[in-house]
């Protein structure tokens, strides 16, 4: 079989893919087939039920004289896809360019699209040049899956890159979707900051921002616990006639919930109410998860109570909820108390409901209780997930039993798991936890070979495990790697080496990284500014902190308990430490 490559220059990068292997060749007895039949081909690609059929169909379709018409290929190559089966669309279409059958827009980019799903997005723009070759114009469509793609692979910049092309070069115009999965892919990755800028960026240009944009925002604002910007841009949305939905409220109370600001979680409920939009089962369990996490299980229950008698009935997340409140104050007769109600109110319990019971039992050290949960599951007819696995893991690591640990990985491997995002991670931070550094890169090392689809927070727990066993140097070397593949660091990343280089009480280096910070566009928050003014404070660096404090009175930041103790000891020590700084003075007398 001839293999067929083509390239395409992106970024000065030539992106290049060899043609997958073609379907053997295809014996029919009859040469040629009806118009009736060829008609018929619309309701069979409906009837598909498994990929044979659909090649079948295929190698049918192309031997028509004349052929079936470019969307009836279209609908076919469309059933593949939603099928999953990727690879096959990719083939079937080298099979076609071969043969001769004329393509069109649709069909380029469901095969764009299978590339990217495959997160070959580098293979994807290998297309490209055949738009060009066969005078096809680019289509919104066909970037909006690339820049989906990219982002699905971690490529923050170069998604951003391709997305900053399309607007200077006129390639075309973006539209509302576009904005949507540049802005959904950025604050997904805690690019906050950035997403914001590209609301007001969009506001400038032909396409104006809808209540789809504003919820990317709004939520991504909330989940940075930027609350006051996000009620702000909901006041905003009422001015210029864009109407919330409970998709805006749900976010906004989900953030105040998670800061404790009930009064503000009232307020916005009567709002909602007078806009005749009404709590929905996820608005009420947001609630009640807030309450548990902050220990009041009972406030809880009462929300339930209530939620009931609006006629909204409690499901398994909310239940969980309440499971997970009671486990987090320890009263795990209570959790198992709510685990065997659901089982009486015929809900039965998913995986999730088992790991939070097992995460209680493991938290209180009873791995005894713990393992018996875990082989219930296997007694119920479910099975032990990924989540489970990862939770056990977690708690063996916290009481140092990394053997264990480590044997129990193993298992999960031998019966087929594949572990996520957050088992690997759970394995980094034990591995550097307990100084095993040489273990956490091999790890990684070998994650990054077989391109595993490691994210920012990945290289963040990297990037903290090697500050901590004092690998500055290596931890510096991979944040400057970073820009070479695509990611972009967040704020957490930038906290991590400020908290490094003080660590090393290299006060310059972690001074010139928040300036770094904040000139890429990375505002820095509460955690950052605690960070650089406890290592100045452990230095005896008192005016150059008063600077930061200053900041962050400006920024409505405030001292951490972490903080607080490292000044009062250093006023202890030198009171005169308080004439430094007035805004403290102050205070101090009060």
């Amino acid at each position: 079989m001839k293999r067929i490559s083509s390239s395409y220059s992106y970024k000065g990068i030539s992106y290049s893919c060899s043609a997958i292997r073609a379907y053997s060749s295809w014996h029919i007895s009859d040469k040629f087939i009806s118009v009736k039949g060829k008609l018929g081909f619309n309701s069979k690609i409906e009837k598909i039920k498994c990929l044979d059929q659909a090649v079948s169909l295929f190698h049918q379709m192309v031997i028509m004289k004349p052929l079936p018409s470019v969307p009836v290929f279209c609908k076919l190559f469309n059933t593949i896809l939603n099928m999953k089966h990727y690879s096959a669309v990719v083939s079937l279409f080298r099979e076609m360019r071969k043969l001769g059958i004329p393509i069109n827009v649709f069909i380029l980019s469901i095969v764009i699209n299978s590339y990217c799903l495959m997160h070959r997005a580098d293979c994807a723009f290998s297309v490209l040049p055949i738009y060009l070759k066969n005078g096809i114009p680019f289509s919104v469509v066909t970037f909006n899956t690339l820049i989906r793609g990219i982002f699905a692979e971690n490529k923050v910049k170069d998604a951003v890159e391709l997305f900053k092309k399309l607007v200077r070069e006129n390639i075309c115009e973006p539209n509302e979707v576009t904005y949507a999965i540049v802005m959904n892919g950025l604050s997904k990755r805690g690019h906050t900051q950035k997403t914001f800028s590209l609301l007001r960026l969009m506001e400038q240009g032909n396409t104006k921002p809808d209540r789809c944009i504003y919820n990317i925002v709004i939520d991504a604002l909330c989940k940075d616990e930027n609350l006051d910007v996000a009620i702000n841009l909901l006041d905003e949305m009422k001015r210029k006639g864009i109407p919330p939905d409970i998709v805006t409220y749900n976010s906004l109370i989900d953030g105040l919930c998670k800061l404790g600001q009930w009064e503000n979680v009232r307020i916005l409920f009567s709002d909602m109410v007078s806009l005749k939009i009404y709590p929905n089962v996820r608005t009420f369990t947001m609630m009640i998860d807030g309450l548990c996490k902050e220990g009041k299980v009972e406030d809880a229950e009462e929300v339930m109570r209530h939620m009931t008698d609006k006629g909204v009935e409690p499901d398994i997340i909310t239940y969980s909820a309440i499971m997970d409140g009671y486990c987090l104050r320890g009263q795990l007769d209570r959790a198992r108390r709510v685990f065997d109600f659901m089982i009486d109110k015929s809900i039965k319990p998913n995986i999730i409901c088992y790991s939070i019971l097992i995460n209680g039992y493991c938290k209180k050290k009873k791995f005894v209780e713990a393992m018996q949960l875990f082989h219930e599951i296997s007694q119920k007819g479910s099975k032990p997930n990924v989540v489970t696995y990862t939770t056990i893991l977690q708690g063996l690591f916290e009481v140092g039993r990394i053997g264990d640990a480590k044997e129990f990985f193993a298992e999960m491997l031998s019966i087929g798991l594949v572990p996520d995002l957050c088992t690997y991670h759970t394995l980094l931070n034990g591995y550097f936890k307990y100084g095993l550094v040489e273990e956490a890169m091999s790890l990684f090392n070998k994650l990054e070979t077989n391109r595993e689809n490691i994210d920012i927070m990945s290289y963040n727990i990297i990037i903290n495990g090697l500050c901590k066993n004092g690998k500055l140097d290596k931890a510096r070397a991979i944040f400057e790697k970073l820009s070479l593949i695509g990611l972009l660091p967040d704020t957490r990343t930038y906290t991590i080496m400020i908290n490094g280089f003080c660590l090393e009480e290299l006060l310059d280096e972690a001074r010139g990284m928040l300036r770094k910070m904040e000139d890429s566009g990375c505002l820095p928050n509460i955690v950052t500014y605690n960070v650089i003014v406890q290592g100045f404070l452990r230095c005896r660096e008192i005016s150059e902190m008063a600077t930061f404090m200053k900041e962050m009175a400006g920024r409505g930041f405030s001292f951490d308990a972490s903080t607080s103790e490292l000044l009062v000891k250093a006023i202890s020590e030198n009171p005169s430490v308080l004439d430094m700084i007035p805004e403290l003075h102050l205070n101090y007398k009060k």
